[in-house]
């Protein structure tokens, strides 16, 4: 059923023809033509011969199920269905128990796709369909890797600052720092700013074009490709950047980030994504997948407001995703103090970070001068112990240990 599809042991589907199991290895059901020929090429590319094509939706699947033995694959299109949901539970009352299903339709909706997968699917798709993407989960289902790793995964962190300015990738980088060289997680940081981001310049490490590469060509990312891609800032902390010329759009796409997520989450225990506003906008899944948003401000009525506007379009916190609001150098040059930010904003700062001096001057010379900045390091402890489960034992000040 697919509230619980399982796959056999055997190999349904080889590269000579998908001949592995008996009947139809994947049948089709979608209702449009480009969709139909993105299908067709995908599994024509992993050598799958025994694909039946029609023209219909999932009501057209149910009918036809219902007579005829389940596929191995089942692709079926919800695009314009009348309760998609329950149409699905009815397809799960007349498939056999051992079958995948991937679904591609029209609704841009973080719950409904989780629903989807709590149902058993294997994916879900927005259309239009993006071949390289869609041919790799295919792969996934048709030619299982006998030495795929575990399903454990990391911890996701999103770093974005409400605008510009806002001191997110100080934040992003100097967290990732302390996260993988004091507490010694793997820890690998993605800076999405494709043209103008400044993580590796905080990170005294150069940048290339793999991230770029890894989202323009999603599935060519693997094991090799990360060890090759990937910038090795110590033996702990990795970064994955880009930076391309300022004449040259860098559009990202949000399937594409989210296949790379599935292939960092289990290599790391913690991944850092520092998301340019610009570019969080437009990921409304991946910011809702299980994991932690760091909302960065800077203190001022613009990023109050802005602020309350992140806030409603990352919605309230849950057992599996929350957000922490991040106030960063409250009462600086004039700024506002973290009470009028809170009245301005609507929302109470979880963390304060204090602007001082110390931290002007070492902001511009990079990672390591950071480590010293004692205020910024003390208000950094508090998202660090969040993310370690470990208590932090600050020491106290000459003067606390004099006065008690």
């Amino acid at each position: 059923m697919l509230v619980a599809p399982h796959r056999t042991e055997a190999n349904p589907a080889s590269q000579t023809g998908g001949e592995g199991r008996e009947g139809i290895a994947a049948r089709v059901f979608v209702t449009d033509q480009q969709s139909q020929g993105v299908i067709r090429e995908s599994l024509s590319a992993l050598g799958v011969q025994n694909v039946q094509v029609s023209t219909g939706d999932v009501t057209a699947a149910i009918a036809a199920l219902s007579k005829e033995s389940s596929p191995h694959l089942l692709v079926v299109d919800i695009s314009g269905v009348d309760d998609p949901l329950g149409k699905m539970r009815d397809l799960a009352d007349v498939c056999g128990p051992n079958i995948s299903v991937i679904v591609t339709g029209d609704r841009n909706d973080i719950v409904f796709y989780r629903e989807l997968k709590l149902m058993g699917t294997s994916e879900y798709f927005l259309k239009p369909l993006v071949r390289s993407l869609f041919t790799g989960t295919c792969k996934s289902i048709l030619i299982p890797d006998a030495g795929q790793a575990s399903g454990r995964t990391g911890k996701l962190i999103y770093v974005l600052g409400t605008r510009g300015g806002a001191g997110a990738t100080t934040i992003a980088t100097n967290l990732a720092w302390r996260l993988a060289e004091d507490k010694r997680r793997h820890t690998i940081l993605v800076d999405l700013d494709l043209q103008e981001g400044d993580a590796a310049l905080q990170l005294d490490s150069q940048s290339t074009h793999a991230l770029r590469e890894a989202l323009d060509h999603p599935e060519r990312v693997d094991k090799l490709f990360l060890e090759r891609g990937v910038k090795q800032v110590t033996d702990r902390l990795h970064l994955l950047c880009s930076l391309e010329p300022l004449d040259t759009p860098a559009e990202l796409s949000e399937e594409a980030f989210l296949w790379l997520l599935d292939k960092l989450l289990p290599r790391y225990r913690l991944t850092i994504v520092e998301t340019p506003p610009s570019i969080a906008v437009h990921m409304n899944w991946a910011l809702k997948l299980s994991g932690t948003c760091l909302l960065v401000s800077a203190p001022t009525l613009a990023g109050a407001r802005d602020m309350a506007r992140w806030c409603e379009i990352l919605g309230p916190n849950t057992p599996e995703r929350h957000t922490v609001l991040v106030l960063n150098h409250p009462t600086a040059h004039g700024g506002l103090s973290p009470a009028d930010f809170a009245r301005a904003s609507g929302k109470t700062p979880d963390v304060v970070i204090p602007y001082d001096r110390e931290f002007a001057d070492a902001a511009s010379l990079g990672i390591k001068a950071m480590q010293k900045c004692k205020a910024f390091q003390r208000s950094l402890s508090q998202i660090v112990r969040d993310f370690t489960g470990e208590e932090t034992e600050e020491q106290p000040s000459f003067l606390r240990r004099i006065f008690g």
